[in-house]
This record gives C-alpha cells, sequence and structure tokens, in this order.
C-alpha cells in the first residue's frame, strides 16, 4: 500500500468512515487523476456516504443532484429568470435602449439561476459534486452528461460554452435499476460497493454507534442472516445503524426474541418482511448462536 492511500484510510478513520484498501486506492487515483467515479450497488451500502466523506476530506462543499425519471436541463443545469427579466423589460420599456442591447443585458449573469451542474463548475472554489442515482434519470440526460463528466464544461446556447474555473470532484452512484451507456462509463473510474462484510460492518458500529460488543456482534450476524433472505427491501448499512442506536437507546446488552420484535421497524420497512421475520426470531438467535 502507497503512503498516500494509507494516509487516506487515516483520514477517513478520523472522519468515522470505514475504507478498505481498495476503494481508499480507487478513490486516491480519481482524486489524482481528476476523473469521474462511479460507484454502483445495492442500495443502503454507504455510496452517497462517499461524497460527503471526500467533501469532508478535501474541505470542499457538496453539491447535490438527485436523479429521477425526468430530469432536465432547467432543473439540474440552469434556467432563466423570467420574471426579472420581464421586470427590467418594464423598467426600461422608455429608455434608449437598443431590442440587441436589451436581449444581451437580460441573457447575462445576472438573471441566470444555477442549477447543481452549473453551480458546481462555477463556483469560485473546487466542489464535490455528487449525481446521485443517475439509474434512475432518463437515457437522454445521461447523454446531456457526457460533455460535463469528459470536457467538465457545459454548452449554454444564450452564453455559449461554460468551462469549469475548478474541475468538481465528481461521484456518480447507481442502484443498478438499469444499465448505463457504455460512453458514460468510459469516463468513470469505476467500483462496486457490496454489503459489507462481517468485520468490516461492525468496525463502523463500534466507530458511529459504540455500545456493548456481545451485543454489536449478535447484531451484525442477525443483519447478515436477513441479508440471505428473500426480502423485499433487504437492510442496509443505515438500517444496522439506526437498529443499534435504538437497541442501546432502550438499554440492550443482548439481543432476545423480546427487544427483536420490538425493534423490527428499524431494519425492515414492510409489513410482509416483518410478519415473516418475526416468526422466525427464535430459530435465527439459535442460528447465530451456535
Amino acid at each position: 500500500m502507497i503512503p498516500e492511500v494509507k494516509e487516506l484510510i487515516y483520514r477517513f478513520d478520523q472522519l468515522d468512515y470505514v475504507v478498505e484498501e481498495e476503494l481508499a486506492t480507487v478513490i486516491f487515483l480519481m482524486l489524482m487523476m481528476e476523473k469521474p467515479l462511479l460507484l454502483e450497488g445495492p442500495p443502503g451500502v454507504g455510496k452517497t456516504e462517499v461524497a460527503n466523506i471526500i467533501a469532508h476530506y478535501r474541505g470542499y462543499e457538496l453539491i447535490r443532484l438527485q436523479c429521477y425519471e425526468g430530469l432536465d436541463v432547467s432543473t439540474s443545469v440552469y434556467e432563466w429568470n423570467y420574471q426579472k427579466q420581464l421586470l427590467h423589460i418594464k423598467l426600461n420599456e422608455k429608455g434608449k435602449i437598443s431590442a440587441q442591447e436589451q436581449e444581451k443585458v437580460i441573457f447575462s449573469d445576472e438573471f441566470l439561476l444555477k442549477r447543481p451542474l452549473l453551480k458546481a463548475i462555477t463556483s469560485d472554489k473546487p466542489a464535490v459534486l455528487l449525481l446521485d442515482e443517475i439509474d434512475r434519470a432518463d437515457e437522454e440526460f445521461e447523454a446531456f452528461l457526457l460533455e460535463l463528466l469528459s470536457d467538465f464544461q457545459i454548452s449554454i446556447p444564450e452564453l455559449g460554452t461554460i468551462k469549469a474555473k475548478h474541475k468538481p470532484v465528481v461521484i456518480l452512484t447507481s442502484n443498478r435499476t438499469r444499465d448505463l451507456s457504455d460512453a458514460l462509463k468510459r469516463r468513470c473510474l469505476y467500483y462496486w460497493v457490496d454489503f459489507p462484510t462481517f468485520d468490516k460492518e461492525l468496525a463502523i458500529l463500534e466507530k458511529r454507534v459504540g455500545g456493548e460488543v456481545v451485543m454489536l456482534r449478535q447484531l451484525v450476524k442477525f443483519i447478515g442472516y436477513l441479508r440471505g433472505q428473500n426480502l423485499q427491501k433487504t437492510p442496509g448499512v443505515a438500517e444496522t445503524i439506526d437498529w443499534a442506536r435504538a437497541l442501546i437507546t432502550l438499554n440492550t446488552t443482548s439481543l432476545t426474541q423480546e427487544s427483536i420484535d420490538s425493534t423490527l421497524g428499524c431494519i425492515l420497512k414492510s409489513q410482509k418482511d416483518i410478519d415473516e421475520i418475526r416468526h422466525s426470531i427464535t430459530n435465527i438467535l439459535e442460528d447465530i448462536s451456535a
């Protein structure tokens, strides 16, 4: 392991984020090569948190764009402040300014409403741009991103091409609800974020929550068992942390059928899943205690 990656792991640890060497190496390369990073994996494994930690690590502003079907330029890049433009035109109706000059004025920075993508490349300071759940956006929007991801610039018809003052650190996350295009993937470094190993998830809880180690070990084993079942919503790391905090709040030092039964809503998010697991708690406790 090179010293820079070891330092990154240490700094992330100071920020209460447990990162393994492989992911730390990819993050280091992303920062040094100034390339976007695409993180794919199931929901709830901490993909979004990577962007938050990098922003804290570098001292950058985090600019987030939550992607969804139908996302368009006016929401993600820019739009004109039409009310302000109309007011300016009305105030200058009797002025001697020509129509051409008027148009030049109202289509200037003063009347531009910057959305996340434009804000990220025009920021006076470097920023972390998080394109969260890019797989939920339309393929047309994905194609629009290619100019930004390759050249760090955006074209606006009324203003021309705007190049980044500072190249943002770009993180894209995907839950793999659809395949992303090869063109987008070629512009990014890639890493698959899976559910954590037992040791890593235990380390996360010890760092983020604390509590009795015996109880935390039981909890992580129980969560691991649930992830092996055919649930409607598999619990992620966030649910593990919430559950640990709930049990500690209830002064729980060891998992029991009663403590699990009363807190299943912290980790399972459908009644069907809760009913299925509730009938199996005794057997699960025996399995994880064996």
